[in-house]
């Protein structure tokens, strides 16, 4: 299944994004909604927070007077820390056994506030965030809670900020608009991205790059991009992960180059890659297979060390070359020494983009662009090797 992270600040409108998800025929998961079944009347959560807080969280019917315990626990960090040891494990659990009751060919939205502050996006295929402007969230809280302007900014305050909720996007919804582009924007998500999506994931199909090369320059949003995609990659990976680092063209500011993120995954061996594919799979990036390395001979002349297993992603948005090379093997080590030259190096960079600008101008497809970049290459490794001697560089 197709595993959905909804998250966004106090007042912005996550509501209304969950609520047309439903509608469209995901199973949306709500942590607000299951917080209030764990302290339900009679339930053992609720024991348990009278226990920790005392009665005076209780209202006159004997059920959880939920302001009076956000009271207690907002801006006082241990008291918070309290409650959440209560209640996150029994939310974490109700959360399991919806989602393992959902069907092998659903798209679960998980509904939760603190995805990013929880660093929790690895979690998640994806990552829905909602947002709109501060003013606009706190005459929302105003007019639909017991609020006062100063809470309701206070409130805003005390969660993730702007920056970190956009860093941890994969995908921004701006509500400050009406319902109706909303809705649009939110069905065209569905339809052209999260169930392709899950098909994708469920069928093992890796997304293609496009077969037309166009180069762009959009460097700060692939580095965000990346950095996503690798913590999914080495949650998935676990114990037999040894780093997952962000190569390629895309990994190099100021270069040109296809919108294709090019990860490395580092493993103590071939075995250990071929046992992780199910996992990666299963995370978005199914296998593609056993793939060669180009042999550069003067760092390991034997084509065999230079074998690697290729994986792709799933997700329609996104081109994902994803490396799976031993740890301290010859294709392992020259991905980042490539990397880190051409970083290093503005001649160097320059002229490989000169290179790359040409052959994309004369309209050669995909394959033959790449095949004609290695007459550059074939020089450009031993130039980088004594780079690499010179100063000192290190793999790690």
């Amino acid at each position: 299944m197709l595993r959905i992270g909804l998250t966004g600040g106090i007042g912005a409108g996550k509501s209304t994004v969950a609520a047309l998800l439903r509608d469209l025929g995901a199973l949306v998961v709500d942590a607000d909604v299951l917080a209030r079944e764990v302290v339900a009347p009679g339930s053992p959560g609720l024991a348990m927070v009278v226990h920790e807080f005392g009665t005076q969280v209780l209202d006159g019917d004997g059920a959880l007077d939920r302001p009076a315990l956000a009271r207690l626990v907002f801006g006082d960090v241990a008291r918070r820390r309290a409650l959440e040891q209560i209640t996150h494990p029994l939310v974490a659990q109700r959360t399991a056994d919806l989602v393992a009751a959902a069907p092998s060919d659903a798209i679960v939205v998980h509904d939760v506030p603190l995805i990013v502050e929880k660093h929790m996006g690895a979690l998640y295929h994806l990552v829905v965030v909602v947002d709109a402007p501060q003013d606009v969230r706190v005459r929302r809280l105003v007019a639909s809670r017991p609020m006062t302007d100063d809470e309701a900014r206070a409130r805003i305050a005390a969660q993730a900020t702007t920056e970190q909720r956009r860093a941890a996007a994969d995908v921004w919804v701006d509500t400050h608009r009406s319902r109706e582009v909303v809705a649009e924007e939110v069905r065209r998500l569905w339809d052209e991205r999260l169930v392709p999506f899950e098909r994708n994931v469920r069928t093992r199909t890796v997304v293609r790059r496009p077969e037309r090369v166009v180069l762009a320059r959009d460097h700060e949003a692939w580095a965000a991009t990346a950095a996503r995609l690798a913590e999914r990659v080495a949650r998935a990976a676990g114990d037999l992960g040894r780093g997952v680092e962000h190569i390629g063209s895309t990994a190099v500011p100021g270069l040109p180059a296809k919108p294709v993120i090019d990860l490395q995954l580092a493993v103590a061996d071939l075995h250990a890659a071929d046992t992780l594919a199910d996992a990666l799979a299963e995370a978005g990036f199914p296998l593609i297979g056993a793939k060669r390395d180009t042999v550069v001979p003067d760092v390991d002349a034997d084509p065999g060390h230079w074998v690697k297993r290729m994986h792709g992603g799933a997700d329609p948005a996104v081109v994902v070359h994803l490396h799976v090379r031993e740890v301290g093997g010859p294709g392992w080590r020259m991905a980042l020494l490539l990397r880190d030259w051409l970083r290093a190096e503005p001649g160097e960079r320059d002229a490989y983009a000169a290179r790359k600008q040409a052959l994309a101008a004369s309209g050669l497809g995909a394959g033959d662009y790449a095949e004609a970049k290695e007459s550059w290459w074939a020089p450009a490794h031993q130039r980088a090797l004594a780079w690499a001697a010179a100063s000192g560089w290190s793999a790690g």
